[in-house]
């Protein structure tokens, strides 16, 4: 592979418009390890993943009900380097050939944060190569243009990533206007609480969303948090409160079908709310294409109830893949990619570092 990086002053890197650069990505913001390769530019017509690997934590966390970020730290330190060993070898690339490695910045939780920007940092040093630090949500905004079919520029994203739940307008990399955002609890965060009260194990979210399969989604009648407040901002906290006065109401061991029943009106309720919110977004800002990224982004009923809505509107709407949905290193890799490729950031032969576990995504500074 031809060099894809060319000298600037300061030891800044940037790519050349020639060659194809094949960008190692590390992701370790909470409780998934995922390394990827992606390569850009060249004769691509879009970004390729070409491999990726995750190790997901669920079976060590589920024993404490939720992630304990100690151990979380300590089994990146173990699965990180595996992980990359196996991506290289999955996509017959060598060490050598890497142009940029790329890590997961922030936010997330500290500890794991370290290791996968200490990880990183200290490959690329023993190369002589480049690092891009990489922000998690732009990673999340980015990873449907790794799938088959990919977004075009501008669109509203909704990300419904973890604690984030977030409208943004997106005119192209690097240019987020954030038109919306939870003002507590986040989507996801009310799906995981809510089947907490339920008895539901960890994780909550996707066991909810399995039960509620088998329910009625108009058994209870429970809120859905400034649906009409006139703006786009999310509230989900209110919810989780009445989930709980559901349960305290039902009191003993109630039959499956009354959790059952309770799930599907949980989940019709949080997908109204970003259902109703996203098309309100598009109406706001003229736009007629919606994205939607994150780990809530793989809810059957939230896609189908997008997909149906927005179908009406004549809007076109925009996954990633679902083995992308949750964390992973493909989406860092792409998003320090697209990055480099629009010229809106440069890779450094700088390794010192420092993680950012409360960032912001229009604060982000390549």
């Amino acid at each position: 592979m031809p060099e894809a990086i060319s000298r600037h002053n300061g030891g800044l890197m940037q790519i050349s418009s020639h060659s194809s650069t094949l960008v190692l990505g590390i992701e370790s913001s909470c409780d998934e390890t995922g390394v990827a390769l992606v390569e850009v530019g060249g004769s691509l017509a879009q970004p390729q993943l070409l491999a990726h690997a995750l190790h997901s934590q669920i079976d060590m966390h589920r024993a404490y009900g939720g992630v304990v970020p100690e151990l979380a730290s300590r089994d990146h330190i173990r699965r990180v380097i595996p992980l990359a060993r196996q991506v290289l070898e999955q996509g017959g690339r060598t060490l050598e050939q890497l142009n940029v490695i790329a890590y997961t910045q922030g936010p997330g939780l500290a500890g794991a944060l370290l290791v996968g920007a200490g990880v990183a940092c200290s490959l690329a040093a023993a190369l002589d190569k480049p690092v891009l630090p990489v922000h998690h949500l732009e990673g999340h905004l980015l990873s449907p243009f790794l799938s088959a079919d990919p977004p075009e520029f501008p669109f509203v994203a909704l990300l419904v990533s973890g604690g984030h739940t977030q409208l943004m307008q997106v005119d192209g990399v690097g240019r987020y206007t954030l038109l919306g955002e939870t003002i507590d609890d986040a989507a996801g965060e009310a799906f995981d609480k809510s089947a907490k009260l339920m008895g539901l194990g960890y994780p909550g979210g996707p066991a909810l969303s399995r039960l509620a399969e088998f329910g009625d989604a108009q058994a209870y009648k429970l809120p859905r948090p400034l649906l009409h407040s006139g703006d786009l901002d999310f509230s989900f906290a209110g919810l989780k409160t009445a989930v709980l006065t559901q349960v305290k109401k039902l009191g003993g061991q109630p039959c499956d079908q009354v959790w059952a029943d309770l799930a599907a009106s949980t989940q019709a309720a949080i997908v109204e709310v970003l259902v109703k919110k996203a098309l309100k977004a598009l109406d706001a800002t003229g736009m007629k294409r919606l994205v939607v990224a994150g780990g809530v982004g793989a809810n059957a009923s939230l896609r189908q109830e997008l997909n149906a809505a927005c179908a009406k509107r004549g809007v076109r709407v925009h996954y990633p893949e679902l083995h992308l949905c949750t964390d992973n290193g493909a989406m860092i890799a792409l998003a320090a990619a697209m990055r480099l490729q629009a010229g809106k950031a440069q890779a450094r032969k700088d390794y010192a570092f420092d993680v950012r576990p409360r960032w912001d995504l229009q604060q982000f500074e390549a």
